[in-house]
């Protein structure tokens, strides 16, 4: 609990065998709630060292659905535990847990819906690049972070973070199941909390680049920002009421909570 909320920590996991002790050994337990993992299709030990770890809220698909698609199972099944603040974290152990206490105490505020643990803000050894970020990927974010300031009116320091936290109260007011299954679901995700007014705030992160750390290649490192650009001028064109992109229809459905379906998303106890 924090100020009486509970706070729910969601892993979506792919093939993370190998860094998901580290990273679930620095989570805050005092603080966190409840320990939630979604494995898509690993084809390594992930849910093996999950039981191990002793994370009994474990859930896996029968087959790799994409990153968007294990989110999305993460988000309904932290909603259906009854999360008050839902913080998503990488367990590759690329982003820093011990900072899930202050990430989510400024959700708790009530100041923000959203917060992004950046790994742009700050400087020296907390920076992207003296973490190891790739100097491509670096420029490659900066880049698209510029455009997409440009085009949404935000002043975020990056949109591609995968440390971030959310109240209940934004995940239920965005339309996610309309997002990608993809890497590209993260970007939409903060466009839709932009068109929504939703308050983003952003904390610095130092950042870990390791060897057994999850990265997507070149290849689809450019599909991603492809996807980026599209979703920056799709939202443009919404803005303006030129077009009605799906993902950007709040008039549809909203990401309700409900329980994970056994059938489709078999806990792995």
């Amino acid at each position: 609990m924090i100020d009486g909320r509970k706070l729910v920590v969601v892993l979506p996991a792919f093939n993370a065998a190998a860094t998901l002790e580290l990273t679930v050994n620095d989570i805050p337990r005092g603080l966190v709630d409840e320990v939630i993992l979604v494995d898509d299709g690993s084809n390594d030990e992930t849910v093996q060292v999950a039981r191990r770890l002793g994370i009994s809220k474990l859930h896996a698909h029968p087959e790799n659905r994409g990153y968007g698609a294990n989110q999305k199972t993460c988000y309904r099944a932290a909603l259906a535990e009854g999360a008050d603040i839902v913080v998503m974290l990488h367990p590759d152990y690329q982003y820093e847990p011990k900072l899930i206490t202050a990430i989510a105490g400024m959700i708790a505020s009530g100041v923000y819906g959203v917060v992004l643990g950046s790994r742009i803000l700050g400087g020296g050894s907390a920076g992207a690049l003296a973490g190891g970020m790739p100097l491509w990927k670096y420029v490659s974010n900066r880049a698209l972070t510029a455009l997409q300031n440009l085009l949404t009116g935000a002043k975020l320091s990056e949109y591609h973070s995968g440390y971030r936290a959310f109240s209940r109260e934004a995940l239920l007011a965005l339309p996610l199941l309309a997002n990608s299954d993809d890497f590209l679901f993260d970007n939409q995700m903060l466009v839709q909390a932009i068109a929504r007014g939703i308050p983003i705030g952003e904390i610095s992160c130092p950042t870990r680049y390791r060897d057994d750390s999850s990265s997507i290649g070149f290849a689809r490192s450019v599909r991603y920002g492809l996807g980026v650009v599209g979703t920056s001028v799709a939202y443009r064109a919404w803005r303006w009421r030129l077009a009605r992109p799906a993902f950007l229809d709040f008039e549809s459905d909203r990401f309700l909570a409900a329980p994970v379906t056994a059938g489709k998303d078999p806990v792995a106890g």
